[in-house]
């Protein structure tokens, strides 16, 4: 029997001084998790010159009633690849459900919805993903850098991004200020 937990409909934390820049205080929503492997979307930190006006002019669409929000930097693979996290009160042919917590859809037909004020009641858009191939993530678990919490709504849609990683340890009952990126010795 397989003993391994998956970790989908849950948020990724990355710990102080986890060794890759590229994940530094890093917020990762797990969509997907399984013996496959994980995919997850950063949410923690957005694109510096990448607004939604400014990506929905280079796809074509009219973004109609849009406000132009930051996009997010969804992780270091395929990073020209966009995805939309979403509410589950709107759901697309190709929208993938996490654990009943929120949508996962990556075609331009919820941009469409959107722009035309028939989307979902709260979303996100990202460019990239954040990847593990089989086992990858249950090994990286087992060792310093990464930490698991609940993932909620208003974590994932209210919190604003400059507070999203404390308030997401806060949530768990950790004070993200007590965090230290080194380790001790005995």
């Amino acid at each position: 029997m397989d003993q391994r937990r998956f970790y989908s409909g849950q948020l990724l934390l990355a710990l102080p001084g986890i060794g890759d820049q590229r994940f530094e205080k890093a917020v990762i929503a797990l969509c997907s998790h399984d013996e496959q492997g994980a995919l997850g979307i950063g949410i923690g930190r957005v694109l510096p010159r990448l607004t939604l006006h400014v990506l929905l002019k280079q796809l074509k669409i009219d973004p109609g009633v849009l406000a132009d929000v930051p996009v997010y930097q969804g992780g270091p693979v395929e990073p020209q690849r966009g995805f939309v996290l979403h509410s589950l009160d709107w759901g697309g042919s190709d929208s993938l459900q996490v654990t009943g917590k929120w949508g996962l859809t990556s075609t331009l037909d919820i941009l469409r919805a959107l722009a035309a004020g028939k989307g979902p009641k709260s979303w996100l858009v990202a460019m990239g993903y954040a990847g593990w191939s089989a086992g990858q993530l249950d090994r990286e678990m087992t060792y310093h850098g990464w930490h698991l919490v609940e993932a909620s709504e208003a974590l994932i849609f209210s919190t604003t991004v400059e507070n999203r990683w404390a308030s997401a340890f806060k949530s768990d009952g950790i004070d993200p200020s007590l965090l230290s990126g080194v380790s001790g010795t005995a």
